[in-house]
């Protein structure tokens, strides 16, 4: 293959793939409707794992088979990708027969496929972005406040990599309930009220993502009986 400056330059194939930030995917596919008269209908899928099949419409009103296929890792780093892929859940939606299709290609290079559920799109990438996106912010919002609270810059790196190794070991062994620890884990509502006030008072951005993740510690400190993060009791 080779780059083209243009759509009405590519070649004519029967599996499309549409990489593109979300904002772009229905324009990128209204605009390979207008441009590819001359391509038969075929298959395409885009990568998104917030939007459903539905974003490649103008396709579709043309007799396009279309599809989502979202996997669910980080690509920070494609190298790093690349070795980590194996084993990787990747939902896809959209016609049985697309469903089928993609599977057979991603199962190929190492994935494990599920059918996605139309409609679920959204809850189910929120729940990647609390996994994986929200990690790094939460854990820069961790360094300032020890360097606004006079900790060593030296020993940040020290704190970052323990701190974090051991919270995934944690969570991986235990479970996110098992893992839990600090004021919430104890019950201690009223530490985690003063300090949510003092966050605040340091950052107003940062203090208004406080007391809710506090209030969700908390609930999974206490979950309902026969919630699905309920603890185990011991007599």
């Amino acid at each position: 293959g080779r780059a083209v400056q243009a759509l009405a330059q590519m070649r004519a194939a029967d599996l499309w793939m549409v990489a593109v930030p979300d904002r772009q995917i229905a324009v990128s596919a209204d605009e390979m409707a207008r441009a590819l008269p001359g391509q038969a209908p075929a298959t395409v899928f885009h990568c998104s794992g917030a939007l459903g099949a539905s974003a490649l419409a103008p396709l579709r009103e043309r007799g396009w088979q279309v599809a989502s296929a979202h996997c669910i890792l980080s690509f920070a780093n494609p190298a790093s990708a690349v070795q980590q892929f194996a084993g990787t859940p990747c939902g896809i939606e959209g016609s049985a027969t697309t469903i089928s299709r993609l599977q057979s290609i991603y199962t190929a290079i190492g994935a494990r496929c599920f059918a996605l559920e139309a409609g679920n799109q959204l809850l189910y990438h929120a729940a990647a972005v609390f996994a994986t996106n929200f990690v790094p912010v939460l854990q820069a919002i961790a360094e300032d406040l020890w360097r606004a609270s006079g900790v060593p810059q030296e020993l940040l790196p020290q704190l970052r990599a323990s701190l974090l190794r051991n919270a995934v070991a944690n969570v991986l062994a235990l479970g996110p309930t098992g893992a839990l620890t600090g004021p919430a884990a104890r019950g201690d509502t009223d530490l985690v009220n003063r300090q949510a006030r003092a966050v605040a008072d340091w950052d107003a951005t940062s203090g208004n993502a406080d007391p809710g993740l506090s209030e969700l510690a908390l609930a999974l400190a206490r979950p309902a009986p026969g919630a699905p993060h309920a603890r185990p009791t011991t007599t």
